[in-house]
């Protein structure tokens, strides 16, 4: 990892106009797009949250895959020049954006609208299917190769990404997951069904909406109870990482409606009942694939697999938060 962009380093975006010589005709550099959401914060300075020499890959085609030149700040995407996207992505920043500096700084006035109307240009293209977004997140693959070696692992640790005790923690439990797994197969016996496992075929019973509102407090469910309200043809993936969660109380951050299919492209709006909680996103805990990933996505909490932990006035409970009106879009439902 270069000097001065490991975690926790301090650093400064550079101004618009340094980002702007060093991307192609396509607006990337080394495949990845610089966004009109991250133009608006040139200038500023920020904490290098993680290094992102390596990221999962969206298509889920192949398994972790590598980077250069790039780390993850403090910063999430708004979705503003993406058709209203609220998935809350990461940005990845590339190391020439950015200057290494001492610490904070007043921030600087933006650049005008003016001088991020070039970006827009590589948003969105229309397809004969209809409108389809482009943003770090599908472009993924073609800023990135594959990486499956256990140098991915040595840079986590010297980037500052992960503490050696963590790796240690973390890494026992993939091996013993994979350790139990081929018993059961030598034995010719079958490991109990995880919640997931369970889930697939429940066959979904139909809870009440809880409208939470952001700021409330809730509770995961226990999974036993999650899995009886899963339903493998609808709604948002439950995550194996997702059940650490249960029992825990966390603070609803926003409600979610619709998000970019990184696959594809296209927006896809969501069932209606999705919310995103503080302080939970991904790690890649449960997945050796996706194993200590920094790009830490937001999970998607169906309301069926939530309580509420504190009581809230009824006339709150009736109040539902509006998505801000935005031009039409094309939608597909979320499977």
């Amino acid at each position: 990892m270069a000097s001065g962009f490991h975690a926790g380093a301090w650093v400064e975006i550079r101004p618009l106009a340094e980002v702007l010589k060093t991307l192609g005709r396509d607006g990337t550099l080394d495949g990845l797009p610089f966004m009109p959401e991250m133009a608006r914060l040139c200038g500023r300075r920020f904490k290098v949250a993680a290094s992102a020499h390596k990221t999962c890959d969206p298509t889920g085609e192949t398994d972790m895959r590598r980077m250069k030149d790039a780390v993850h700040l403090e910063t999430r995407c708004d979705g503003g020049a993406h058709g209203g996207c609220e998935a809350r992505c990461r940005f990845y920043w590339k190391t020439a954006w950015l200057a290494s500096v001492d610490g904070p700084a007043p921030a600087p006035i933006p650049p005008s609208e003016a001088e991020i109307a070039p970006l827009h240009a590589f948003t969105s293209y229309q397809t004969d299917a209809g409108i389809r977004y482009r943003c770090q997140g599908t472009e993924i693959v073609r800023a990135t190769q594959p990486g499956r070696n256990l140098g991915q692992y040595a840079k986590d640790i010297r980037s500052g990404n992960i503490t050696f005790g963590y790796f240690l923690r973390h890494v026992a439990g993939q091996f013993g997951k994979a350790a139990w797994s081929r018993l059961m197969r030598l034995s010719r016996r079958h490991a109990a069904p995880t919640p997931c496992t369970v889930a697939a075929v429940a066959g979904g019973q139909v809870q009440a909406r809880l409208n939470l509102l952001p700021g409330e407090s809730v509770r995961v469910r226990p999974a036993k109870e999650i899995a009886a309200t899963l339903d493998k043809k609808r709604g948002p993936a439950l995550e194996p990482e997702m059940l650490r969660h249960c029992g825990n109380s966390h603070r609803v951050l926003y409600r979610v409606n619709r998000v970019i299919d990184e696959r594809s492209g296209k927006m896809l709006k969501l069932r209606g009942d999705c919310v995103v909680l503080d302080n939970i996103t991904c790690a890649g805990l449960d997945n050796k694939a996706r194993l200590f990933c920094p790009r830490a996505c937001y999970y998607f909490w169906r309301e069926a697999w939530l309580e509420r932990a504190e009581p809230v006035e009824p006339s709150l409970v009736q109040v539902r938060v509006q998505p801000p009106v935005q031009a039409p879009i094309e939608v597909q439902a979320a499977e």
